[in-house]
Parts: C-alpha cells; structure tokens; sequence
C-alpha cells in the first residue's frame, strides 16, 4: 500500500474516534467545547475518504461541512483576521473561479447552440423559468424575512455552476450540452439574473438592474472572457494551470461557504432548519420539472439527465457574490450558503443512482433533435 493510501486510511480511522469523544462530551455537559472535535472529524472524514475509490467524489461535500462547523462554532476566527474583514475576498475569489471556467473553454463549447438548438434552447427556458418561479414560491410560503426571501429568489434566478458539468459527467448525461448550457446560461446572467430578481424579488428589497449588472459582469464576464484569451494564447502550454484550478475553485467555495455562514451564523441559528428544506424542496423541483419536461417533449434520456442536473444545480458562488455586492452577506448571502453544499450532496447522489442505471448507453453523446 502507498503512503498516500495509508495515510488516507489512517485519517478514515482517527475520524470515526471523533464520534464516542463528541457523544461523551454531550452526555458530561460540555456540548459547548465539541466544536473542535466536529472540526476535526470533518477535516479528517474528507482526507480519509479520498482512499476510497466510490466516496472520494463526496470529499469536496465534506470540506465543505468542515468549513461551515468551523464558521458555525468559531465564526469570529472566520469573519475577521486581524482586521481584515473576509468578506472582501468574495468577490475576487470568485473572479479566479470564473477565470478558472473560462480557461477550460473554447469558442468550440459555444457551438453546441448550433449542433444542439432544441436542447440548448430547452434546457435555458427551464434554467431560468423554473428555479427562479419555484424559488419565490418557497420564499413566499416560508414567510422568510425580507432579504432572506430575496436570497431564495437570488439563487434561483443564478445560472448553473460548474458542478453541473461533473454531475453530468458521472450521470453519462451529455456532457457537451452541459457544457454548453452552462457557459451559455452564466453569459446570460449579467441580463436574466437582475432581471429576474428585479421580478421576483423586488417585493423583498430594492433591486437595482444596472448596479447588479455590472457587479456580475465585474465577477462573471471578464474573467471569463479573460480565462478564453489565456486558452487562446497558450493552449496547451499551462497545463500545471489547468491541473491546479479545479483544486483551486473547489477552496475557494469551500471559503466563501465558510464567510457566508460565518457572518450570518445567528440568522442560521434561528431560521437554518427552514432553508435546509426549502433547500431540498428546491433543489428537488428543479431535477423533477427539468428531467419530466424534457420527457413531455420526447427528447432523449441523456438530455434528460444533463439538463434535470443544470436546472437543479445552481451557481452558488455567484448568488454569494452578489450579495456581498449588495453589503447583504449575512443575509441574502445564507440561502447561496445552505442550498449549495445541499445542491452538491443531492447531485452526487442523482449522478451515481443514474450512472448505475446505464446498462446499454454508449460512451458517444446521443444526438439532439433540432
């Protein structure tokens, strides 16, 4: 066995000892010293799990755990660092995130709005009419306060992330309308996302459509379009580059889900239970009406799947940042915060349940119909 696979079985192990020491200091008394031994466990589950082949994909959910007990027991180490106030690294970690999608794309992804018209066209109308309209529903009949209700709308009216495109992947979906709805969906934003929140949430809070606008155009477009150019330019020269980003994005999540709960740990403590299901609800509805709308139009299993994923999973990151734009973090900011480590637990499971159901499809994309 390599000292990796050691390593990663040792942590496993030591994790699983966390347990009985947490238990035990509950039945003592001490419930308000576990947080750092609920730290831990997470830490060392999301390290041990990598030894193993069929839960490694989890390991990302799992630091994300870590990263929201450590803002949920110790928020004041997260919120500030010697007088810097974290909240300020929102927004440029999501520029490296965006840069990061932008460098693994070509003009060639766009294409698929050619080859795949139906689908693509489909899969947008769903995107951006069903999250969005399910979202203010939930929002409406929780009776959430004002800016909490506006971030439920907020993070359906985002387009889907890049977790989709993975989900997709491990679903044997059509990975290149994943792709492609994805990088069409999120150059849409700057347009449907104000648009939509101007909508939907208005009756919320004040929305401004210029001053949204331009704050996704600042965290999305550029740095795309920046991403693109580099890829143009040195493709297939920076290959460390496109090892590194997916590592990179996936912290830079981890970090902004810390911030967001951090700073809005005591409205998570009072109406937390209540976004978790409307996180699920949400989360649910967007697979259910995209997967069965795509089977009323007779389009195929795999579309099906890709676009059941892009419909339900939502760009997380971007919802954050907006909030934070709008000085609402610990507010609008905490539906992006629970409902994206949910999205990831409820996809992965999706797109093993539907890769395990794949008897028969072949490794090539099934063809869209005009």
């Amino acid at each position: 066995m390599e000292i990796k696979e050691k390593i990663y079985r040792i942590c496993f192990n030591l994790s699983f000892l966390c347990i009985p020491a947490i238990i035990a200091m509950l039945i003592l008394g001490y419930g308000g010293q576990i947080g750092i031994l609920v730290v831990v466990f997470f830490v060392l589950m999301a390290i041990g799990i990598r030894g193993f082949p069929k839960l490694k994909g989890f390991s990302f959910t799992v630091w994300v755990f870590a990263s929201v007990s450590l803002a949920m027991f110790y928020p004041s180490l997260i919120t500030e660092v010697r007088g810097f106030n974290t909240e300020r690294l929102i927004v440029p970690l999501i520029q490296i995130i965006m840069f990061g999608m932008g460098t693994s794309l070509s003009l060639k992804d766009f294409a698929g709005i050619v080859k795949m018209p139906k689908a693509v066209g489909v899969g947008l109308v769903c995107q951006y009419t069903i999250m969005p309209l399910v979202g203010v529903s939930l929002a409406l009949s929780f009776g959430f306060p004002p800016e909490i209700a506006a971030g439920v709308v907020l993070i359906g009216s985002s387009p889907s992330g890049v977790a989709s495109n993975v989900m997709a992947f491990l679903a044997k979906g059509n990975l290149a309308l994943s792709v492609t709805l994805t990088a069409v969906a999120t150059l849409l934003a700057p347009l449907a996302t104000p648009f939509l929140m101007q909508l939907f949430a208005g009756q919320f809070v004040p929305i401004d459509f210029y001053t949204m606008m331009v704050s996704i155009f600042k965290m999305v477009i550029f740095p795309i379009i920046a991403g693109l150019i580099f890829n143009r330019i040195f493709r297939g020269k920076a290959k460390w580059l496109h090892d590194a980003m997916p590592m990179i994005s996936m912290a830079g999540i981890v970090i902004i889900i810390g911030v967001i709960t951090a700073a809005g740990r005591d409205n998570l403590l009072t109406i937390g239970l209540l976004l978790i299901l409307a996180a699920m609800i949400h989360n649910a509805a967007g697979y259910f009406f995209g997967y069965w709308g795509c089977r009323l139009i007779g389009m195929d299993e795999k579309s099906c799947r890709t676009i059941a994923l892009e419909v339900g999973m939502q760009n997380g990151g971007l919802a954050s940042g907006i909030a934070v734009e709008m000085g609402r973090a610990a507010t609008m900011g905490l539906a992006p915060a629970v409902f994206g480590p949910w999205m990831n637990i409820s996809g992965s499971f999706l797109a093993n349940w539907w890769r395990d159901r794949s008897e028969g499809f072949t490794d090539e994309e099934t063809e869209n119909a005009e």
